[in-house]
């Protein structure tokens, strides 16, 4: 049965899902889009910060939206998210861990301009094998109104949930200009802007991504895709951030390359707010990405440490910004 707007009321409530992690799913993911030590390397992960390997927190909510896919969107007449409100990692992802989700629906909406269409708001929380909470998000969804869209036609044959890159991955394009050194909490400068660098999204890694982790038909076939609300081949939101993840670790990277040991350590992130997906991300479309300092505050729950904040945007080759959200980090004081 196909699920469309009106089959979602206030306060209705589902679990679904059975996501197993293991330290090669953690490490592939990390390799690609996140590859810093506490994700990549288990020896040096125990020295870290969250003292063991963990899983990147855009790796756990890649596989939250697998999960979602598979447990109520392919059959729905789904049509993205505009964004998220707000994400929350409140425990490491570690090797063992069996992943499932519930939702909950918080509030709805009919569309406005389009009559077509309505929006639902919900909380979806990814819980470990002990029901404890590791990630909670809350945002809407677009879903088709029954009688003013048909059901949609195509379902991708299942696929491993573990990112195996294309034959050819899309390359980095980093910054011209040479990387400036990673101040000390207590000089970093609030306003401080930091390019990241380029990327080009290439039909081949949207369908790699979204094959492992998103695999509605906007994501993986063109003529479907076409078809849609988007009219297009376009990555999947979670694929955006994750270049963002990526081209910012290999910025820490060349700053490293730069300062040695003299570089502060950085911790995770506890989660960002304010996540926009503005416009689509069509194959071969070229996103710039950005970020700049907002914020800092001594950490209350983490002595020796602080939390800097930072708005971070994606802007395409035509200067429009289609990608933004307002995060944070453990920054060593």
């Amino acid at each position: 049965m196909t699920l469309f707007f009106e089959d979602f009321a206030v306060g209705d409530k589902a679990s679904y899902g059975r996501m197993p992690v293991s330290a090669e799913d953690i490490i592939a993911y990390a390799s690609i889009f996140d590859a810093q030590d506490f994700h990549i390397d288990a020896e040096k992960a125990g020295s870290t910060f969250v003292g063991g390997l963990i899983s990147s927190g855009w790796h756990t909510a890649a596989l939250m939206m697998r999960m979602m896919t598979e447990g109520f969107l392919l059959d729905s007449a789904g049509m993205g998210a505009p964004g998220l409100e707000e994400l929350k990692w409140l425990r490491p992802v570690r090797p063992g861990d069996v992943l499932s989700m519930r939702h909950t629906v918080l509030e709805r909406k009919e569309s406005r301009s389009r009559p077509d269409i309505g929006l639902v708001r919900f909380r979806f929380e990814v819980l470990n094998q002990n029901a404890e909470p590791v990630q909670e998000v809350t945002n809407w969804i677009i879903f088709g109104r029954h009688g003013q869209v048909a059901p949609p036609a195509f379902r991708a044959a299942p696929r491993p949930a573990r990112y195996v890159p294309p034959a050819t991955i899309g390359a980095l394009v980093l910054p011209e200009e040479p990387a400036m050194p990673i101040p000390r909490f207590d000089d970093v400068v609030i306003g401080a802007a930091t390019p990241l660098g380029r990327f080009t999204f290439t039909p081949d890694d949207i369908i790699a991504f979204a094959g492992a982790f998103d695999p509605q038909r906007f994501h993986l076939d063109v003529a479907a895709a076409e078809a849609s609300l988007f009219g297009g081949l376009c990555a999947s939101g979670w694929h955006t951030g994750a270049v963002w993840m990526r081209l910012m670790v290999a910025h820490r990277r060349r700053v490293q390359a730069l300062m040695g040991d003299t570089m502060p350590k950085l911790g995770s992130s506890p989660g960002f707010k304010n996540l926009k997906w503005l416009k689509p991300v069509f194959a071969g479309d070229t996103i710039s990405y950005a970020t700049t300092t907002t914020d800092k505050r001594a950490s209350a729950s983490r002595p020796g440490w602080g939390l800097v904040f930072h708005h971070n945007t994606g802007i395409n080759q035509r200067g429009e910004t289609v990608f933004m959200f307002d995060g944070c980090v453990f920054w060593e004081r």
